[in-house]
Formats: C-alpha cells, structure tokens, sequence
C-alpha cells in the first residue's frame, strides 16, 4: 500500500505520518511552502523525513501570500494570550484560518497519489482541539471524498483514492498519547505561527499544544519564549 502524507512539520501531521506508518504504508511525504510565516516548520518537516528514514520527500511551491487574508500569510498580526477554552469556542473563524488552503493541498496531493498510484492521502487535521477551521471538520473531509470518488483515473480504474484524516476526532492530548505510543519525535516538530528561535508560548497553536501536552501528562520538548 502507498499513501501521499501531508507533512508539514507540526505535531498533528508527524503523529498522522507515524500512523500511516504503523499501518503499513509506504509512505511519499509532500510538504508545502507557501510563503508562511512560520517558515521554521519546514525545517521540521525534513528532519522528520530523515527521523523516519523515507525515502522521497516533495516540498511543493506554491504562494498564498499573493491571496494572503490571513495573519499566516499577510500583514496581520497573529493573535495571542487567548485560554484553550477561548480558542475552542466555536464562532467567528479567527484570523490564522487561511483561505482554502486544506482544498489546495488536498487537490494537489491527490495529483500526485495518481502518479505514485497512492491508495490513500493522509492528513493530520483535527476537528476537537482546534481554532475551527471550516476545512478541517468531518462534513468537511466527507464532501472531498465525494469529490475524489469522481475526479481522477484511477477511480475511472476503480481503484479509488481514500482520504484518511486518523486523529480527526482525537482531542490534543490524545493526540499527544499517540504520537509518544508511536515514538514521534515531538522535539523535532514545530507548531508556533509567529517567527523567532523559540516558539512563542502565546499564539493559538502553541496554547493549544502546550495544553495537549500538560493533559496527557508529558513535558512538550521544545522551548518556548513564554
């Protein structure tokens, strides 16, 4: 079996990789720079390419930033200092959401599973401990099957593409369970949207895995400003 894995460096998508792994997998990392700020987790993304010793890694241009609309890819500031209870309060998707971001990625590695004649596309989105990105919800995911289950030869071959999304409804802390189970190498990732050396501590992504880590009962490894 092969499966295109969508890896951008963070947690979520290392734990998804190390999943795709476990079941057998062989596995085609595609990671994507997109004019981001938080161009750290790149580096990420290849030092756990090398971590799991696989053997291809795509990291496919493409420029959000001409869309920009997002604090992670144009001149807003990414929010801070809000409580894990404030950023999980389902409402007014908040200004780190990038526009159709997850239908892009998603459009291209489908792409490219036909060509590497992938059976599945893993992506390490997650519904529960999240910011509620509209592109990352189970309604979500079910629709682009649908569309996948149309939209390509090997579905014409009726061999069709699964999207696999295996920590969907896992809260962080299980999330981070897992990946410990798995033997993911959490120093190696990057999770914070702002620049710098050190993760910042305050932005959504890092309370939201900061507090993963507290409620599973492990010390996250990175260090952080804040």
């Amino acid at each position: 079996m092969r499966a295109v894995c969508l890896l951008s460096g963070g947690m979520d998508s290392a734990v998804s990789i190390a999943v795709a792994i476990k079941r057998g997998f062989d596995v085609y990392p595609l990671t994507f720079q997109y004019n981001q700020k938080n161009i750290r987790e790149l580096d990420s993304a290849k030092k756990l390419v090398r971590y799991f010793a696989l053997p291809q890694h795509k990291i496919f241009n493409i420029d959000l930033k001409q869309i920009g609309g997002s604090a992670l890819t144009d001149n807003i500031e990414v929010p801070t200092g809000k409580s894990p209870e404030e950023i999980r309060r389902r409402g007014e998707i908040p200004i780190t959401y990038v526009p159709a971001r997850n239908t892009i990625f998603l459009s291209i590695a489908l792409a490219y599973a036909e060509v590497v004649d992938a059976d599945s596309i893993f992506i390490g989105v997650n519904s529960i401990d999240s910011s509620g990105y509209p592109d990352c919800r189970p309604e979500y995911l079910k629709r682009f099957q649908a569309l996948s289950d149309v939209a390509t030869k090997k579905t014409m071959e009726d061999k069709p593409i699964g999207i696999q999304a295996p920590l969907l409804e896992m809260t962080k802390a299980d999330i981070v369970r897992k990946g410990m189970q798995l033997g993911v190498p959490f120093q190696l990732t990057w999770s914070c949207y702002k620049k710098g050396e050190k993760a910042c501590g305050v932005c959504d992504s890092c309370i939201l895995r900061l507090n993963g880590f507290k409620e599973a009962g492990y010390e996250d490894p990175l260090e952080y400003e804040r």
